[in-house]
């Protein structure tokens, strides 16, 4: 049988049983970070899971299961925790909850207990409280903390709300906070029905912002008890990190479904306001938590935060494309819409793979790809393996990856990339991929929708309606539901038959050249077009023709360049181009 050590797996000289926290070999050594022991290693079962890249395995069948042979893999089953004994809390501890405003009741009541666990930040055993995580009425998960406000969660057990088993009833409503203290706080206030987030807000300026949310998968989300929620009343902290909470659980749980709490004056949290005002006002915030703007009305209230961030920090001029050369003429914002197009093989699908591929490196983001005519979809992924890898993924002239890249790949691409493909092409319609988006928005955290291409979709066209008139509409539905969601959204258009100008060159199409109707240019708000040489092939120039952009801050009319290497179809900056990309053009 193997060891842990035959999989890069390095146990300390005290890791002789139960569980451990290590160095992940698939993902630390490309991490900024990379100390923290992000692999939970269950020594007793011989399974392991990296809460980081998702690589997980076990030793009783000799093989991880991030094996290239397969481009996804079952996760071990999730670890059931040791129950958390009723033993009565230390006089320290229930003193350190009493100057939090938090009786004895009240933690009975939650079974909040302690527990002497292994506290990964200091490397050693120490006294914590012990949160218990039940569902359906079983203990799934334990969130510790120590005295020096460590947290740690069980490792390998499953995620949930902190609270899910008390949102009983119909038509009630539910309060998010950020943390298990401010959710006794409410439960002080007499107000049962309340979740906490897992793990806190992360950091603002986090890369992997979206996977910390995979919480929002749970089938709870989707069920008959979760449709009796009438408001949703998000009351996180008021701070950097809480302020980026509320946008994504907001966006992801829908607004129109949102309420927003403002905390008094001075106060941060729940837990702040119980201490300093008592019981009573901490209920009334909650009461007089303000809805979000109702569909198509706004006044300056709806928005004084948006207007004040505005004002201190300037407009969102959205992420780089990972090319300098394009950059100055185009830069990705959540919400926008682009359209692209291009004559046959000049690149179209190629350069969209990898733009996506270089958003998700460098910003964390994840997307949903309909695309109907990369298929069989493991030849798409394998593509999108080789722009994120560097190297082919089959024979050729150049060494092909390795197997441990490409389970390193498959890792990284199960996170970031979800295919949307119905199982029959009648279902290929805008409204079932809008709404496999809207699910994956929630459960994924998607950015990023690119449809490729737009006449493989199912038009669903009303009899007296002209083309035109429905390509406007169908426009306008793609652009609001991106704005509302806050998705970047790509459709590929192909262009109507170009005829050769009199020197015999087909001229570069424009927005107006997209088979169907001229309302392309119309309701997008950029519009670029792919065009290379065709007879040319290695080390060609790639042409990326920015042809509208509606807002300043997102570029502006130009062309950038880049060289395309077809062995593998992947994208570079040009010999003569500037490396350093300006840190300006950055948002953040």
């Amino acid at each position: 049988m193997k060891t842990f050590e035959d999989f890069g797996i390095k146990l300390t000289a005290k890791a002789t049983s139960g569980q451990t926290h290590t160095q992940c070999p698939s993902c630390s050594s490309q991490r900024r970070k990379k100390k923290a022991a992000c692999l939970s290693v269950n020594i007793d079962e011989g399974v392991w899971l990296c809460h980081h890249c998702g690589w997980a395995g076990n030793l009783a069948n000799g093989k991880d299961n991030a094996s290239p042979l397969a481009l996804h893999w079952r996760k071990p089953k999730y670890v059931k925790p040791e129950p958390v004994p009723p033993s009565s809390i230390k006089p320290s501890i229930l003193k350190w909850f009493s100057d939090r405003g938090i009786s004895q009741t009240t933690l009975e009541e939650t079974h909040v207990g302690q527990r002497k666990v292994y506290m990964p930040q200091e490397e050693d055993f120490t006294m914590a409280i012990a949160f218990p995580y039940f569902k359906n009425g079983e203990l799934i998960n334990v969130k510790y903390r120590d005295g020096k406000k460590n947290f740690r969660l069980e490792a390998g057990a499953q995620r949930c709300f902190y609270g899910i088993d008390d949102i009983e009833g119909e038509n009630i409503n539910v309060v998010i906070v950020e943390g298990e203290i401010d959710k006794l706080s409410l439960w002080e206030a007499g107000i049962r029905t309340c979740l906490s987030v897992p793990d806190g807000a992360p950091p603002v300026n986090s890369d992997d912002y979206s996977s910390k949310f995979d919480y929002l998968n749970d089938p709870w989300l989707h069920s008959e008890k979760f449709k009796n929620v009438e408001r949703i009343i998000i009351a996180v902290d008021n701070d950097g990190p809480g302020n980026k909470l509320e946008e994504e659980l907001s966006r992801r749980l829908g607004k129109d479904k949102c309420h927003k709490v403002v905390w008094p004056e001075g106060c941060k949290d729940a837990n702040d306001v119980l201490v300093k005002y008592g019981k009573t006002v901490l209920s009334e915030c909650i009461t007089h938590a303000k809805p979000y703007p109702i569909a198509g009305t706004y006044d300056a209230d709806n928005l004084t935060e948006s207007i004040d961030r505005l004002y201190d920090n300037g407009v969102d001029r959205g992420v780089s494309t990972g090319w300098n050369t394009i950059d100055p003429y185009y830069l990705v914002r959540a919400g926008a819409f682009t359209v692209v197009t291009g004559i046959p093989s000049s690149g179209k699908s190629n350069w969209m793979d990898a733009v996506m591929v270089n958003i998700a490196k460098n910003h964390g983001w994840n997307f949903a790809v309909f695309s109907p005519e990369n298929q069989p979809l493991e030849d798409h992924m394998a593509r999108v393996l080789e722009k994120y890898i560097g190297q082919p993924f089959m024979d050729g002239p150049t060494p092909r990856m390795s197997k441990e890249d490409v389970a390193r790949g498959k890792s990284w691409l199960t996170k970031h990339f979800t295919w949307i493909l119905p199982s029959d092409d009648k279902e290929w319609s805008i409204d079932v991929i809008l709404e496999a988006a809207k699910r994956l928005v929630l459960t994924k955290g998607i950015r990023g929708l690119v449809i490729d291409p737009w006449n493989e979709l199912e038009h669903m066209r009303d009899n007296n309606q002209t083309e035109t008139e429905y390509i406007s509409v169908a426009l306008k539905r793609i652009r609001q539901f991106g704005r509302r969601y806050g998705i970047h959204i790509w459709v590929i258009a192909h262009p109507a038959k170009l005829y050769r100008d009199k020197s015999g060159k087909i001229p570069i199409p424009t927005p107006y050249d997209i088979s169907g109707s001229a309302r392309w240019r119309d309701k997008s708000d950029n519009c670029i077009t792919i065009w290379r040489d065709l007879a040319k092939e290695e080390g060609c120039l790639v042409e990326v023709h920015v042809q509208k952009v509606r807002f300043r801050q997102d570029g502006k009319i130009g062309v950038g360049e880049l060289t395309y290497n077809w062995r593998m179809g992947t994208y570079h900056l040009p010999l003569n181009a500037v490396k350093e990309i300006p840190p300006q053009i950055y948002n953040g």
